[in-house]
């Protein structure tokens, strides 16, 4: 995966705890797996565990997009496990004379470390990213419960989301 440069929290996001300096945000790496990246996965959607190969594999298809796709990690440099995650998914279409489009995918803070301003930071550098790669605009799908978070993040309410779940 592309590799922006690592940052922490406080660097990343203007509303973030003092206490957040012992969270390092960076891109997603293979040994992310051990340091409960799927734990933290399943507080947001609850899934089956990934074996390490599976993870491996996965790993390899985002990569192979490059700045498509970039999976960023707020890791607790006391504990080096990760505390937060979020990703970005960069869409080329058609309108907007060949526009792009960033969707902020799979936010998630560890229920422990929430309130520290990790979830602010990894969204910051996200749209960051997507600004970067020329997007003309971010969009996200949340729970109403999550609408003032987001709205701290920059984003206004906007349509209807619909979903067809398989």
């Amino acid at each position: 995966m592309e590799q922006p440069q690592a940052a922490t929290a406080s660097e990343a996001g203007a509303g973030v705890d003092a206490d957040a300096d012992a969270y390092r945000i960076r891109p997603l790496e293979l040994g992310d797996l051990s340091k409960g990246f799927c734990d933290l996965l399943a507080q947001l959607s609850p899934s089956a565990p990934l074996t390490e190969d599976t993870f491996r594999s996965r790993f390899a298809e985002l990569a192979a997009l490059g700045g498509d796709h970039l999976v960023l990690v707020a890791e607790d440099a006391g504990t080096g496990r990760i505390a937060a995650a979020g990703a970005v998914l960069v869409e080329r279409k058609f309108i907007r004379r060949c526009g792009t489009v960033g969707h902020v995918e799979d936010v998630v803070v560890d229920a422990a470390a929430r309130g520290r301003g990790l979830g602010e930071g990894v969204v910051r550098r996200l749209v960051e990213h997507a600004r970067a790669r020329g997007c003309y605009k971010v969009i996200l799908n949340c729970t109403p419960e999550l609408r003032g978070f987001y709205a701290k993040c920059g984003f206004v309410e906007k349509n209807v989301q619909m979903g067809l779940y398989f």
